[in-house]
């Protein structure tokens, strides 16, 4: 069974189109929780850099297809949730980097 390391690093592989930053980076991953099972669904809790993204669907699905890459993943559900909001604190020091935030 995958961990959620594994997930995580999945995750690191969809980018916001927008922001050329990954979600994980972005700070937009709440919390990954992996199958309890093999073949068993996983999930995500995840938000966006704000309510009315445009980008939002696409990432979401993009979310959900890489982590049901992952050997031993049978489904993914990616739950959108906007508590807490996002905030640019979020963002990791290489995403800031990337940004030019400082």
């Amino acid at each position: 069974m995958p961990a959620e390391s594994e997930l995580v690093d999945a995750l690191k592989e969809v980018i916001d189109p927008e922001l050329m930053v990954n979600i994980v980076d972005l700070g937009l991953v709440y919390e990954v929780t992996p199958p309890t099972e093999e073949g068993g669904e996983a999930k995500v809790s995840m938000t966006l850099t704000s309510p009315a993204c445009p980008a939002g669907p696409q990432i979401m699905q993009n979310a959900k297809a890489a982590v049901e890459r992952v050997e031993g993943v049978g489904e993914c559900d990616v739950t959108l949730t906007m508590d807490p909001p996002w905030s640019p604190e979020r963002m990791t020091e290489d995403a800031r980097d990337q940004l030019g935030i400082f």
